[in-house]
């Protein structure tokens, strides 16, 4: 939990996998290939709800896996390595600015928009239109346990937008005061349902039924491509003790704990997905997996997911 947030964690795996390969001292193509092979089976086991970061590791091993095969010496592959690091880091980076152009547009004067958790694309959206002009405040939950809420409403705060950090029990309460709701995503399906931070699903739900708006803001590589052959998102549960401590656990007595990090908001309750591409309802999540991802057949999906490592 050092690094929040699905593009700051898929940008560190990224740079985590251009560190081996500039540290690596093998010596044939091989054996450097295998090194940053192994490096991705770690990363890709790290966070198993953040699509974006297994998309990250994808997109450079991709890359290393067709020079691979063409390279005459390790130098090659490094270099390709480093810039595909590179260039997805620099890809996540406009992309979140992309969105906020295009999301600004959305935010309209004397609005109330309320966000959850800490999406760098969200604060973009609502940045980037108080830079426009446009004067509105905003309801931010503080999103337990780990509250990093509190990191979205200084960030608002920061750049002059009236915030007020709520309960995230406090929603249904507010509800009626709110014109839009805006939340990142950890992952996108391929039916446009949103995998977010737990709470999301809820808020969705009260929006829905106070005939709320809700936006959500996510750049294209938070598109999960397994779902497009049916295959779920992992929801990760996090330690206990995040929620109760084990002094006080042990008080309690026999008691069971559970803490999803993440839940899934049906796409019946979503109104428009944001992303550096352009905006679309959620049904349009299959055209961007094509888009980006180039995949249109099973079998186009399963050499996507065996490229990532396994041709190593």
């Amino acid at each position: 939990m050092r690094i929040r947030g699905a593009r700051l964690i898929a940008s560190s795996a990224v740079e985590a996998l251009q560190i081996v390969a500039q540290d690596s001292s093998a010596k044939d193509k091989e054996n450097f290939v295998t090194q940053l092979s192994d490096a991705a089976r770690v990363l890709l086991e790290t966070r198993p709800t953040a699509v974006s970061l297994p998309n990250g590791i994808r997109y450079v091993m991709h890359r290393v896996n067709a020079a691979k095969a063409n390279a005459t010496s390790v130098a090659e592959i490094r270099q390709v390595a480093i810039k595909a690091a590179d260039d997805f880091v620099e890809l996540t980076r406009t992309a979140v600015g992309r969105i906020g152009e295009i999301g600004a547009k959305r935010i309209r004067d004397g609005d109330v928009v309320l966000t959850h958790c800490n999406s760098s694309a969200a604060i973009s959206v609502l940045t980037t239109a108080w830079k426009l002009g446009k004067k509105f405040e905003t309801f931010v939950t503080e999103t337990r346990p780990r509250f990093q809420g509190h990191l979205t409403a200084h960030a608002l705060a920061r750049a002059g937008i009236p915030v007020t950090l709520i309960l995230d029990d406090a929603v249904r309460y507010f509800i009626q005061d709110v014109d839009t709701v805006l939340v990142g995503a950890d992952a996108i399906t391929a039916n446009g349902a949103l995998v977010n931070k737990v709470g999301t699903s809820m808020i969705a739900l009260a929006a829905h039924e106070a005939n709320v708006e809700v936006f959500v803001a996510a750049e294209s590589y938070k598109f999960s491509p397994e779902t497009m052959i049916g295959e779920l998102v992992e929801i990760e549960e996090r330690d206990p003790s995040e929620m109760i401590s084990n002094q006080e656990l042990r008080k309690i007595g026999r008691v069971k704990v559970r803490n999803p990090s993440f839940d899934l908001t049906p796409p019946k309750f979503i109104d428009l997905i944001i992303t550096e591409r352009g905006i679309i309802p959620p049904l349009g999540a299959m055209l961007v997996l094509q888009e980006v991802f180039g995949i249109v057949t099973p079998e186009e999906l399963r050499e996507y997911q065996t490229y990532r490592i396994d041709e190593a």
